[in-house]
């Protein structure tokens, strides 16, 4: 069960009191609407350094009991940044930090098609950096005191074409992924082609929310999220399940599963191609 509204916006501002917070933003499931009873609840805590983690621990053991804790900046990586892993009225709440000043920079990024993969723990594909507008541009803000995160976020209601464009340019790096595949097929090197065919599915998944002007901000539940795009390839998430479901050391069904996983290349090829015209 998530926290009502009014408990939500109570706990936003006793949150903006923390000095260095900017603001608070609901994000994940619950600002999407698809959440279940089970979900967590992620809040976004928005800050400008320095952040003041010892008053945050301390309202952390406030409103989630004595142990409770949160960490430094940075703590849990460089794209993650750090936060805390509570339970408020019984259920689960994630703090999780954002330095406003960084998702500003990734904005101006997006807005000239830049962006690149980050390696963090926690994230086999990556980070994307333009996740930071995403969940900005996707969440709730509970509170925002001097109105930045809502100034800010004002400028992503379009998505922007340039990025739009620069995902789809980067599907050759999933046709160079199916050639580098099949150099495996021989040594039946299972795992290798599985690594390949996973990053192929970011990179198809990204580039297909980038020609629909949708916002991709998490690896979790992207090829089902890209499946149910207009415009997305027949049976998208059908097939892909059927690609690593084919995946195993026999090299017979290594290359099967790669011919299958290149029509999908192709198929999402024109399809992005159609959606930017």
């Amino acid at each position: 069960m998530g926290l009502t509204d009014a408990r939500l916006g109570e706990l936003a501002e006793h949150l903006v009191t923390v000095p260095g917070v900017v603001g608070v933003v609901l994000g994940g499931s619950r600002a999407r609407g698809t959440h279940t009873p089970d979900s967590d609840t992620d809040l976004g805590l928005y800050y400008r350094g320095p952040l003041d983690t010892g008053r945050l621990g301390e309202l952390a053991a406030e409103v989630a009991g004595p142990g409770s804790r949160v960490t430094a900046t940075g703590e849990w990586g460089p794209w993650v940044d750090g936060g805390g892993w509570l339970t408020v009225d019984g259920g689960p709440v994630d703090w999780i930090y954002r330095d406003v000043d960084r998702v500003r920079a990734c904005w101006a990024d997006a807005e000239r098609g830049r962006y690149a993969f980050h390696v963090q723990a926690g994230h086999p594909l990556g980070v994307t950096d333009f996740s930071y507008p995403g969940e900005l541009a996707s969440g709730r803000i509970l509170a925002d005191p001097s109105g930045e995160l809502a100034d800010l976020r004002a400028g992503m209601r379009v998505y922007p074409r340039p990025l739009a464009e620069a995902l789809v340019a980067g599907l050759w790096e999933a046709d160079f992924l199916v050639g580098l595949a099949r150099k495996a097929v021989s040594r039946g090197d299972s795992a290798y082609v599985a690594g390949c065919l996973f990053r192929m599915a970011g990179v198809l998944a990204h580039a297909l929310h980038g020609a629909a002007g949708h916002w991709l901000i998490n690896e979790k539940g992207a090829v089902a999220a890209a499946a149910a795009l207009p415009g997305a390839p027949a049976r998208f998430k059908t097939r892909m399940d059927a690609v690593f479901a084919t995946v195993d050391g026999d090299p017979v069904r290594l290359a099967a599963a790669i011919d299958l996983a290149a029509d999908l290349v192709l198929e999402t090829t024109d399809a992005c191609a159609t959606m930017l015209r």
